[in-house]
């Protein structure tokens, strides 16, 4: 079993400011393209590789004695539970075992693919009232997010200085990890930690963005909703997100749409309802009623006499846009009988002939 604390030089209570420092020192002396050893050098690369995680430093202070049970050599799998029990310090329960299956079966042996320099998405709720949704809306909104650094254009590094190969990964933005489970030695790629997968490391950080490429500012956007949209909607405005890390690509931004209610139309999908009173005698007998719509402007529609409260009434393309951009959908118009209150002493004689009539 090898002692990853005596090949850093660094007592088992090392902070990890002095694993990391002891780490580099090494490197840097071991390296082979300053004429080191390699085979040194990788064996320091592993150390660190399990030291500068706290999980993984955890678990090795915790079962490294526990691993020696396994078979050694590349590949091995020869292992007899009744022997490790037998080793001091076995105390690790079936549950434990789930974490190690996961590091072996669970994949991880091939190189990561996930763009670790790509900002992140934002999500940006949009309101709008009822009317605004029967045509483009054209809005700026203003972002306080990460941007590309002014200084350095994003690369991380000071201008005028040069971005150095990772001497840790060599360029590849990958190391090698090795561990010891049960099952023998288990190898992957991991991000390098030296670089944070860059594969270089500027020669002096950009004063500004401390070799970021990024910070934080306001950037002013100019979007466009289209007709048609309706609460819940997400639009997507690719590459207006947080920018990326030393010109990583930049995430996305979505808008998320919320249509506030309105007092008179009622939106089911892309049709509108409203419901317009009328009196008695206008049903009984017929009229012509003024029918607002959404633009603000009224149409007129035919009361045929006869008309029972509640009927309704389609007229056509007078509802909201189709998202599509192809036609719209309908107003439809529900016509309710208003019972008058109070009566004046004729209206209440004549309706009390008309009662007689049998009305």
């Amino acid at each position: 079993m090898k002692d990853y604390y005596k090949i850093l030089g660094v007592p088992r209570n090392a902070s990890q400011e002095e694993i990391k420092k002891a780490y580099r020192r090494l490197a840097h002396k071991y390296h082979p393209d300053k004429g080191g050893d390699e085979k040194k050098f990788k064996e320091i690369n592993e150390a660190y590789q399990v030291l500068s995680d706290k999980e993984k430093r955890a678990q090795y202070d915790r079962f490294g004695r526990v691993f020696e049970g396994a078979t050694p050599g590349e590949g091995g799998f020869g292992f007899d539970f009744s022997e490790w029990k037998k080793k001091p310090g076995f105390d690790f329960e079936f549950e434990d075992l789930g974490d190690i299956f996961e590091e072996f079966f669970g994949g991880g042996f091939w190189p990561p693919k996930k763009d670790l320099k790509r900002g992140k998405d934002i999500e940006v709720e949009i309101e709008l009232s009822l009317a605004e949704t029967l045509k483009d809306q054209h809005k700026e909104i203003i972002l306080r997010k990460y941007i590309v650094c002014p200084r350095c254009q994003g690369s991380g590094a000071e201008p005028g200085s040069r971005l150095n190969e990772c001497f840790s990964c060599r360029g590849t933005g990958q190391v090698q990890e090795i561990k010891r489970t049960f099952f023998g030695t288990v190898t992957r790629y991991v991000v390098c930690p030296e670089c944070g997968g860059e594969g270089f490391r500027p020669e002096k950080p950009c004063n500004v963005c401390k070799g970021e490429g990024r910070i934080i500012g306001e950037e002013k956007i100019d979007v466009t909703i289209p007709a048609g949209v309706d609460s819940g909607q997400m639009i997507k405005i690719k590459g207006k997100g947080d920018a990326g890390r030393k010109k990583g690509k930049p995430g996305d931004l979505y808008l998320r749409i919320s249509v506030r209610k309105h007092p008179i139309f009622e939106r089911r999908g892309d049709d509108l309802y409203v419901e317009i009173p009328i009196s008695f005698s206008q049903a009984a007998l017929g009229d012509e009623v003024e029918v607002p719509t959404l633009e603000g402007k009224t149409l007129l529609l035919k009361v045929p006499p006869g008309t029972q409260s509640g009927k309704l009434f389609r007229i056509s393309k007078k509802g909201i846009p189709h998202f599509s951009g192809f036609g719209r959908g309908n107003l439809y118009v529900k016509l309710k009988i208003k019972t008058p209150r109070r009566l004046t002493k004729k209206q209440r004689e004549l309706l009390e002939k008309l009662r007689q009539e049998g009305i």
